[in-house]
């Protein structure tokens, strides 16, 4: 027998960056049996049972010879069943079922069930992506990823329900199964009014606070006993801050796709991620037992808020990892077979309770906790990780007069006007620099602005010498001041401004 040959492509995904990868198969005479090469996973290495059941079942006969199917790059490896369609049809390219100079340049991304109907799989945007900057002109999906792969323009994009559709679209001849549609999930509505920070009664300081954070993309922890309104500060963050341009809608939608989402529209709205203090560190960083590294929910978090509830109650290996991804914006996740990076530039909000009763504050004559069950509470906080938090603020229980329904209160549309405008004014500040935010600015970017001798500086450095803040604290200190200056819109923070920044920053201990 004369050797055969067949190809086509497909994208293997490592994070949110793809790789073209040539599916190839060859078939020759031998005993019969079906290799795949090319660091394929489990669930790649299962392919060869799945897409030999969908060939049979669409009509068609499996090869009687010895198959080997190659995935070229072979030093990259390859996970999930993303590549079931693309090994099937090199396979029947290979057998002369379909046209072979037609699949050459195409790209198949779709897993396949035994009866040969094309299923969804996870990440079809970013591969879409990565299909686009390859060159590759042409991309082949199943019926229910056909929306999220059209949100890239510039490539074209096939869409299909059945084995058999494909092979007669490529130029083969086999009976067209019916495959009846699945049911299109409808979106859910949400039919609750939009949250909106007039709901809150009273904490006009914690409120205050929240904008300064917004204009600046600075985190922030909350302090208070239950039931003052902290978690419905937090999760009325999104609604000041700006929508997504495209760019970032682009790479929020990507981590969600590549996390396991069903999408049909890019993601403009920031997200509001609250996991559960059980959670584990994989669940918040990302990562899992399998090959195939998911994001957490720090990355689900990028562009928006990321918030920690009862934070004290997270498992401190949790809390310790997020220092670095706070700092860098960017998570990198190592295992013995691959490195993964996602971006996890999100803003962090925690609330904690002032001790494990929760009744410390103020007077305090109700508290039930001794003074060590106190320090042992919030110890769990650590120096490193309170750093890095710009505004630390006591958000107290409302007087009987905060309780008036009458009283005029800022609401979220008002808030996000205040917050557009600070944003434009550091925008154009650091329009020739690669930061749009006071708290991605360089503590000495910052400091060369203001002058090294200007009196703010030296009185952060004061504070330095006395050891009442780090480094770091300082650069911060003065990030923030920036930041309640663009809200004043005033073009340089005052002593003022820094006095302010210092209490956010030194407020609790």
């Amino acid at each position: 027998m004369e050797a055969k040959f067949g190809s086509c492509l497909s994208i293997a995904l490592d994070g949110l960056s793809g790789t073209k990868v040539e599916t190839q198969a060859h078939i020759c005479a031998g005993i019969p049996s079906t290799t795949i090469v090319g660091l394929p996973d489990t669930s790649l290495q299962e392919a060869k049972d799945r897409v030999k059941a969908a060939v049979i079942s669409s009509g068609l006969d499996w090869t009687e010879y010895k198959l080997t199917i190659n995935l070229i790059p072979a030093s990259i490896r390859k996970a999930g069943s993303g590549f079931d369609l693309s090994i099937a049809i090199c396979v029947l390219a290979a057998m002369d079922k379909i046209d072979k100079k037609s699949v050459e340049q195409v790209a198949f991304i779709s897993e396949l069930g035994l009866d040969g109907q094309l299923q969804s799989v996870q990440g079809v945007l970013p591969s879409a992506i990565a299909a686009k900057k390859a060159n590759i002109k042409t991309i082949v999906v199943s019926k229910e990823n056909e929306a999220e792969a059209k949100l890239i323009d510039g490539i074209n994009v096939l869409s299909f329900s059945h084995l058999t559709q494909v092979i007669n679209y490529f130029g083969g001849s086999v009976n067209q199964i019916c495959v009846k549609e699945k049911s299109k999930k409808t979106e859910e509505k949400n039919d609750d009014a939009p949250l909106d920070f007039a709901e809150v009664l009273g904490q006009d300081n914690a409120k205050w606070a929240m904008m300064v954070a917004a204009a600046g993309g600075h985190h922030i922890l909350m302090v208070g006993p239950p039931g003052t309104g902290k978690t419905m500060l937090a999760s009325r963050m999104t609604s000041i801050l700006p929508e997504l341009n495209f760019e970032e809608a682009l790479e929020v939608t990507s981590i969600h796709s590549i996390y396991g989402k069903a999408l049909n529209k890019l993601i403009t709205v920031p997200q509001f991620i609250a996991p559960h203090n059980t959670a584990t560190a994989p669940a918040i960083i990302g990562g899992g037992a399998s090959k195939y590294i998911k994001p957490g929910a720090i990355s689900l978090a990028h562009q928006g808020v990321l918030f920690l509830d009862e934070a004290p109650e997270f498992s401190p290996l949790v809390l310790q990892t997020l220092r670095q991804p706070l700092e860098s914006g960017v998570i990198t996740i190592d295992r013995v077979s691959k490195t993964v990076k996602y971006p996890a530039r999100f803003q962090l909000i925690m609330a904690c309770n002032p001790c494990p009763c929760g009744m410390s504050l103020n007077k305090g004559v109700h508290c039930t906790c001794t003074a060590i069950q106190k320090r042992r509470y919030f110890s769990r906080l650590s120096g490193p990780l309170l750093d890095r938090i710009d505004i630390q603020i006591i958000v107290n229980n409302i007087s009987k007069n905060d309780m008036d329904y009458n009283k005029n209160s800022l609401s979220s549309a008002q808030m996000k006007d205040k917050v557009l405008q600070a944003r434009a004014a550091s925008a154009e500040r650091f329009q020739k620099t690669p930061w749009k935010l006071n708290s991605q600015i360089p503590g000495s970017y910052l400091r060369s602005m203001i002058g090294q001798q200007s009196k703010a500086v030296l009185k952060l450095k004061d504070y330095v010498d006395k050891g009442t803040l780090s480094l770091r604290g300082m650069d911060r200190t003065l990030r923030l001041a920036w930041s309640i200056a663009d809200l004043e819109s005033i073009s340089s923070p005052t002593l003022d401004h820094i006095d302010q920044a210092l209490f956010y920053r030194t407020r609790i201990k």
